[in-house]
C-alpha cells in the first residue's frame, strides 16, 4: 500500500477546508450543543453574527499552516493558504451581502 504524499497543494487545501468546519462543529457542540444544529446556522445568520463566527473559525489554520512550514511542506502550506482565502472570500461575501 502506498503512502500518500503530505506535501502536496491538496493535502493542505483539505486540511484548510476541514478544520474550520470541525472547529464549527466543535464551538456548536460546546457552546449550543442543547439546540439542533440546522437553528444553530439560524440564528447566528439572523443575528448577523455569521461572518465573525466563521472568521474565528479560520485560525486553527493558522496552527496547520505553521507546522506544515515547520516541516518544510510548503506545497501543503501554500494548500492551507489558498483555503483560508477561499474562506476570507466567504466571510466577504456574507458581510457585503
Amino acid at each position: 500500500m502506498q503512502r500518500p504524499e503530505l506535501n502536496s497543494q491538496r493535502t493542505g487545501f483539505i486540511a484548510g477546508i476541514i478544520l474550520p468546519l470541525i472547529s464549527f462543529f466543535l464551538f456548536y457542540l460546546f457552546r449550543y450543543g442543547e439546540i439542533p444544529l440546522v437553528e444553530f446556522i439560524k440564528y447566528v445568520y439572523f443575528r448577523q453574527v455569521l461572518s465573525p463566527v466563521l472568521s474565528l473559525n479560520i485560525l486553527p489554520n493558522l496552527i496547520i499552516f505553521y507546522l506544515f512550514i515547520r516541516k518544510d511542506y510548503l506545497r501543503s502550506a501554500r494548500g492551507v493558504l489558498l483555503a483560508t482565502f477561499l474562506f476570507a472570500g466567504v466571510v466577504l461575501l456574507i458581510k457585503v451581502l
